[in-house]
């Protein structure tokens, strides 16, 4: 039996999927999450074999959450769902050590086996998602595409700062550089664009 908590902000979804994952024999559902920060709460209180968790979250996003995670469990397995698989985006979970990723247009059943696979201790990435990350045209450093994602929810730079462990001084460096890059006069018209060209 393969114990799973499953973290997705669009609820429609996300029950549709615990519901259908409940059906297989071989794997039970612990929790739900809606968010990045109730994920880490389910993840560190039920100890899943498998977080299945969307990358793309308010808030805590899918990769916060992982690295949230990570601090206090870093043998946890996690699959990661995701609708755009972003170069950047998918090096970085690669690095934190997201086992899997799979496009969430896939099906329940093969969600399932891929479930089944990292818990039997290998990896996967659909090929739909790995070609799409092939292409790398994005000019922005990590931390720059970090610090655009949050700008990107309206936060101010000390919020940023707060919420990324950096000096302000070093954020504003940061979304400098980007706006440098990406030939636009504000922060927000940055994160935009870098939205638009699917870096973030």
């Amino acid at each position: 039996m393969t114990t799973v908590v499953l973290a997705d902000d669009e609820a429609l979804l996300r029950k549709a999927l615990a519901a259908l994952l409940s059906l297989e024999d071989e794997i039970t559902v612990l929790a739900e999450a809606q968010d990045g920060e109730s994920a880490v709460r389910a993840t560190l209180l039920h100890r899943p074999d498998v977080l299945v968790i969307d990358l793309e979250m308010p808030g805590v996003d899918g990769l916060g959450a992982v690295a949230e995670i990570r601090r206090t469990r870093p043998e946890q397995v996690i699959l990661m769902l995701t609708r755009h698989a972003r170069p950047g985006v998918l090096r970085k979970a690669l690095r934190l050590g997201v086992q899997g990723f799979v496009s969430k247009s896939a099906e329940p059943a093969h969600i399932t086996a891929v479930i089944n696979t990292l818990h039997a201790g290998k990896r996967w990435i659909d090929p739909d998602v790995s070609a799409l990350a092939v292409v790398d045209d994005c000019p922005l450093t990590d931390r720059e595409i970090d610090v655009l994602r949050v700008t990107r929810d309206g936060y101010s730079v000390a919020d940023i700062a707060a919420r990324l462990h950096l000096a302000e001084g070093t954020v504003r460096n940061y979304l400098s550089n980007a706006m440098r890059k990406t030939r636009t006069r504000t922060r927000h018209e940055a994160a935009r664009y870098a939205r638009e060209h699917d870096w973030l």
